[in-house]
């Protein structure tokens, strides 16, 4: 599937749930979805590369930006944006960071629990290591999210699992 330039506007849902979002027409949106695959990657005017999914309002196809994307791209409700999108072929519709990726592969139980779970929430814990910039807080993520699926069995709890990213964001720091 080829990169698709199309123009659209940021639109805003004005819901506590979902806000900002982007139309895409029905053409484009069919265009790539694969039975239930819906990943794309979208670059909206000059953003760096986003892992999106198409999503289907009543009327229009669309995918969600956030909020920060927003304001960094300074966009408003309303304004026409060139939007460019491609099939999303990765393994887990969102760039795998280095540290899971090697946590996962030294810990076999870790390992199997991870592919065990869900896609989207292999995305979910993909994105809990990937949103932070700092190298040894992605490890700190990645060993507590590895602890966490082999003492859990696979059940995956969020909040457990933060009280457990918590431990490990604090090993290594001097008690007060």
């Amino acid at each position: 599937m080829e990169t698709i330039t199309f123009s659209s506007s940021l639109m805003d849902f004005h819901s506590t749930l979902w806000r900002f979002h982007i139309p895409v027409p029905d053409p484009i949106a069919n265009s790539y979805m694969e039975g239930d695959n819906r990943r794309v990657l979208v670059w909206v005017e000059n953003s760096p590369k986003l892992h999106l999914a198409l999503m289907k309002h009543s009327d229009y196809w669309f995918v969600l930006i956030n909020k920060a994307l927003v304001t960094s791209l300074s966009i408003r409700e309303g304004q026409t944006l060139q939007v460019r999108m491609e099939k999303d072929r990765s393994t887990y519709g969102h760039e795998m960071p280095v540290e899971l990726q090697e946590i996962l592969h030294q810990d076999e139980a870790a390992h199997a629990y991870f592919h065990a779970l869900t896609m989207g929430k292999q995305r979910a814990l993909i994105y809990l290591v990937s949103k932070v910039k700092n190298s040894q807080s992605r490890l700190n993520k990645a060993l507590a999210i590895s602890s966490h699926l082999v003492e859990s069995k696979g059940n995956l709890d969020f909040k457990q699992l933060n009280e457990k990213i918590k431990y490990f964001n604090n090993l290594g720091r001097p008690f007060p």
